[in-house]
């Protein structure tokens, strides 16, 4: 099993925006270019709950690696829990000695292509597969499933799966599921499979229309529409 969900490369000749959309999974993200005081650097993006907007300067190269939620703790020596919410630079996770050679060999690299294998090798070297955690299992229900009926589903208490979820993952069950329904309505509007709000909140899980509008302003600080707008923008 891979430990990466995504691996991402974006590099620009131009200054452009960027909508970052929140995930529950852990991200590690190099960058190169005039953004970064020493010219490159790697940090860890820790569970979010809202959308981050940026400008990325021109020159700027990227390449983000985004975890599998069972891969947090075997790639980093930390849970999940331990880095929700931060942004922390991976020496401070790896380590001096384990960091400076891959920032060495980063910088070396000549493409985004051959920058994104060499982030991709360094992960892959300290993955190990475990068994699947109950707080996996659980989420890989929660994003149609109510906590309840997981945990009844699983044969734990919902105090407990509520307990366990958060140590593994960052957030709480409620947040992972609403960041689910987030992702897959933001995926079927931009499939254009269906001809209004109203059906794409029927479709994706939310109670209505008002309800998907009111999660979109609560974690984008904008309507359906708008936000379908940027991204249309920035891609």
């Amino acid at each position: 099993m891979s430990a990466l969900a995504a691996l991402e490369i974006d590099e620009r000749d131009r200054d452009a925006a960027l909508v970052a959309l929140p995930r529950a999974e852990v991200h590690l993200v190099m960058r190169a270019g005039p953004m970064c005081a020493t010219g490159l650097d790697i940090h860890v993006f820790g569970a979010r709950h809202e959308v981050r907007r940026k400008v990325l300067r021109a020159g700027q190269r990227t390449v983000m690696a985004r975890l599998r939620l069972e891969a947090t703790e075997p790639v980093l020596g930390v849970p999940a829990s331990a880095i929700a919410g931060r942004i922390v630079p991976l020496d401070e996770l790896w380590g001096a000695a384990a960091t400076r050679p891959l920032l060495d060999q980063l910088a070396s690299a000549r493409t985004g292509a051959e920058a994104a294998a060499i982030l991709e090798r360094a992960i892959t070297e300290r993955f190990v597969a475990t068994p699947r955690s109950l707080a996996i299992a659980a989420a890989e229900k929660l994003a149609t499933t109510r906590i309840t009926d997981v945990a009844d589903e699983l044969g734990v208490s919902e105090r407990h799966l509520r307990r366990v979820f958060r140590e593994a993952t960052g957030v709480s069950p409620k947040a992972f599921a609403r960041l689910a329904r987030f992702h897959r309505a933001i995926a079927v509007a931009r499939a254009g499979r269906h001809a209004s709000w109203a059906s794409i909140a029927v479709a994706t899980g939310y109670y209505d229309q008002a309800h998907l509008i009111d999660e979109f302003r609560a974690i984008a600080g904008a309507t359906p529409r708008a936000l379908l707008g940027e991204l249309v923008t920035v891609s």
